[in-house]
């Protein structure tokens, strides 16, 4: 496939304007057209049909547009790639992470990176289910599960977090520990909203889920931890071994070795972007440092 054909087609795919495109690729609207036309041809098929409002694609130009925005994207991450071979990691990381990881854990990891590659910036954003989101522009993708993004991309299991049931000291004192599962129903309960689990079954290790009735649910791991580390009931949430911030209560695990599972945490980068040096290296500085936890 000619990529300047693909470049004009995709250009007038998302104006919706052979003018519009034009301006954009800084061409004359009948070269682009003309690229257009040689590209139909190519493919066999209609691509796009003008109507008195704009541009409509058929349905296999709205494929190829998907498809061939992806392909571009790819052919300047090569272009980036060779660029950057045999240089510092710089310019901007796009990074999407799980609403709520502990920002105990993400800042030093931050600063790690600040203090390693001091030309290189981080665009981090935040989502409550991180392979649902359009990951087209991003570099770095930090998701909980077994399930991988659509597309190629290269994924790996950084961390395996144990999930399991956490309380205060405080909250225990006051209410008791419980010593079995139906002891739970006496409780404050609180959880941490998977993508596509469902809140109100939690596991066990022998593999055998009992239903519950949580007073609280979210999506964000941190909103969970903190209600517990106020002493207002008992969550199950992933836990790291991380220390929590200095002046809070300690968080206790409650029925350890009888609720719970193990999540791993996955990175996943594009597969075109894998041999960048600044997602390379940094893949490699956060495999270091989750080693230990």
């Amino acid at each position: 496939m000619d990529l300047e054909e693909l470049r004009a087609f995709v250009g007038v795919a998302e104006t919706g304007s052979y003018l519009e495109a034009a301006e954009v690729l800084a061409v004359s609207r009948t070269t682009l057209r003309r690229r257009v036309e040689a590209l139909e041809a190519r493919a066999g098929v209609p691509l796009l049909t003008s109507t008195r409002t704009g541009i409509i694609l058929t349905e296999a130009g709205a494929l190829l547009a998907r498809r061939g925005r992806l392909m571009m994207q790819e052919t300047s991450a090569l272009v980036a790639s060779l660029r950057e071979v045999g240089h510092t990691p710089s310019g901007t990381l796009r990074v999407v992470l799980p609403v709520g990881m502990p920002p105990h854990l993400l800042a030093p990891l931050f600063g790690l990176l600040r203090t390693t590659y001091p030309q290189l910036r981080v665009h981090a954003r935040f989502s409550e289910h991180p392979l649902s989101e359009s990951l087209e522009d991003v570099d770095l993708a930090a998701h909980f599960g077994d399930a991988l993004p659509r597309g190629p991309w290269l994924s790996q299991v950084v961390l395996r977090v144990r999930e399991g049931l956490w309380a205060s000291e405080t909250y225990l004192r006051q209410r008791g520990m419980p010593a079995s599962v139906e002891d739970l129903k006496a409780h404050e309960l609180f959880c941490w909203q998977a993508p596509g689990d469902d809140a109100s079954v939690w596991p066990t290790l022998t593999g055998a889920p009992f239903p519950v009735a949580p007073a609280l649910i979210s999506t964000d791991i941190h909103f969970v931890r903190v209600c517990c580390l106020a002493g207002q009931g008992i969550g199950l949430i992933p836990s790291v071994e991380l220390p929590d911030p200095a002046g809070g209560d300690a968080l206790v695990a409650v029925l350890p070795d009888v609720v719970g599972r193990v999540r791993p945490l996955r990175l996943s980068v594009p597969e075109a972007l894998s041999e960048i040096p600044k997602v390379r290296q940094v893949l490699t500085h956060i495999r270091q440092f989750l080693e230990p936890l």
